[in-house]
């Protein structure tokens, strides 16, 4: 599989998921604290993304999103044998909380495995540990990764391996979530947003719960 192959199916999925959210831009005065701090919206409110999960750490204990969103959490749905959209997306979210981190301002980051077939806790605490040193990589059963990517509204799906070749990709969405404890489901980011623009406004949220 060609390396513009799994960036157009990238491209593709989020163009899907961006319908699916309506994406519109504000207007003002909906009454929304955050909405200096938005450049668009969900349609149906973020009450309608998110949601309890019940998945697998690194080191292979079964946690729940109470014990994964324990502070503000930048959460990313990836996997680990991605060639370039999931490292570049994940590296993009660590740097976001280092520079968080040098404001004084402590957020989390998580991964979420969709492809749970390959990745095991161990393969995921290799792989977040070079995007972030507290970044926390998920997996699960099938069941369990598929309920969380339908309260997030993620899309993936695995593409059918070429005839004699084990290796695959998955096509999947690629927004990351900002969700905190209290309020849930904030906000989302695309993949053209830098780290310095995601940590101006993951900043701008905090300052404002």
């Amino acid at each position: 599989m060609s390396r513009n192959l799994a960036i157009g199916a990238a491209v593709a999925a989020g163009a899907l998921l961006i319908g699916t959210f309506g994406y519109t831009y504000f207007a003002g005065g909906s009454g929304d604290k955050f909405a200096e701090c938005r450049i668009g919206a969900v349609a149906g409110g973020t009450s309608a993304i998110g949601g309890p999960f019940e998945l697998v750490d690194e080191t292979g204990k079964t946690v729940t999103d109470k014990d994964v969103i324990t502070k503000p959490t930048l959460l990313y749905f990836g996997y680990t044998f991605c060639p370039d959209v999931c490292p570049l997306d994940t590296s993009r979210n660590g740097e976001a909380a280092v520079l968080l981190e040098e404001r004084g301002y402590d957020v989390g980051t998580a991964f979420i495995s969709i492809d749970p077939e390959r990745d095991t806790p161990e393969s995921l605490a290799e792989f977040t540990d070079v995007m972030h040193p507290e970044m926390l990589g998920l997996t699960g059963s099938a069941e369990q990764v598929k309920a969380a990517s339908m309260a997030y509204r993620t899309y993936f799906k695995k593409q059918d391996p070429e005839e004699g070749d084990e290796f695959y990709l998955v096509d999947h969405s690629t927004f990351t979530y900002l969700v905190t404890p209290e309020q849930g489901f904030i906000d989302f980011f695309k993949r053209d947003e830098s780290p310095e623009q995601m940590a101006d406004r993951v900043q701008c949220f905090v300052d404002k719960l």
